[in-house]
């Protein structure tokens, strides 16, 4: 076996560690990934492409919405507290997606 052989199974033995895996009888026959994988990952997909959408929308909300230039505000101004709130309002969006996605 070639060096890339040798790396490619290496790799391939340490991720299925990390992650915990332990092969069944039923996961011999379909080898590592399952039809569950395979819809797992469509759903992370997604519902990750939903949340950048959403994080588009709602900044592009608060642009609108505030009578000032946000950008003049935080680059030039230096207005930490407005980059404090913005951010903030991403990190409640992201745990309400996060909550979504987990059910």
């Amino acid at each position: 076996m070639d060096l890339f052989g040798q790396m490619t199974n290496f790799i391939s033995l340490l991720s299925v560690e990390a992650l915990g895996y332990m092969p069944l009888a039923a996961d011999a026959e379909e080898g590592l990934i399952s039809k569950k994988h395979i819809s797992d990952f469509v759903s992370a997909i997604t519902y990750s492409g939903v949340g950048i959408v959403l994080f588009a929308v709602v900044f592009f909300v608060i642009v609108k919405f505030t009578p000032f230039s946000v950008r003049k505000e935080i680059e030039e101004d230096q207005n930490t507290s407005l980059a404090i709130l913005i951010g903030s309002v991403f990190i409640g969006i992201a745990i309400i997606i996060a909550a979504s996605i987990a059910g």
